[in-house]
């Protein structure tokens, strides 16, 4: 079965809320290599004005993760998690993730373009605060191989 077309401009529910733990942060930068010290260090993250550690550019991918997670289990999606790699991303953000914050996600497939018989899926995920506030809009592009 081909990817589905009419995933474009399908939005999944919320994901529960996910509590940036300062350890989760220190692990992610020390498993992406991310060696400033306000990754890891509560009185260099206070001296650079933040409350808490503050995460690497890239720990959004942790909540998006999630909502991803519901478009790949999505019914009649044509996806096919074998046949699936991650392909592109990219981040827009209105301010950094701290330790401490609360996060929800919202993902919404923006679109998809279909190459050589592949489906590039374009989605974004719109991750939000405890207070319904912008944090980071999270874009990704799966790609799904062609059948057989």
């Amino acid at each position: 079965m081909p990817v589905n077309p009419e995933l474009v401009g399908r939005e999944f529910p919320p994901t529960p809320p996910y509590l940036v733990g300062r350890e989760k942060v220190r692990e992610f930068a020390r498993a992406v290599f991310a060696d400033a010290p306000q990754h890891t260090d509560v009185e260099a993250a206070r001296a650079a004005g933040f409350a808490d550690v503050v995460a690497p550019p890239t720990f959004p991918m942790v909540i998006q993760d999630l909502t991803l997670q519901q478009l790949l289990s999505a019914e009649n999606s044509g996806i096919v998690l074998a046949r699936t790699i991650h392909a592109e991303q990219r981040f827009a953000y209105t301010r950094p993730i701290v330790a401490g914050d609360e996060l929800s996600a919202q993902l919404r497939v923006t679109g998809i373009r279909m190459m050589a018989g592949n489906a590039l899926i374009t989605s974004e995920a719109e991750i939000t605060d405890a207070t319904g506030s912008h944090v980071v809009t999270a874009t990704s592009v799966l790609l799904v191989g062609e059948g057989e």
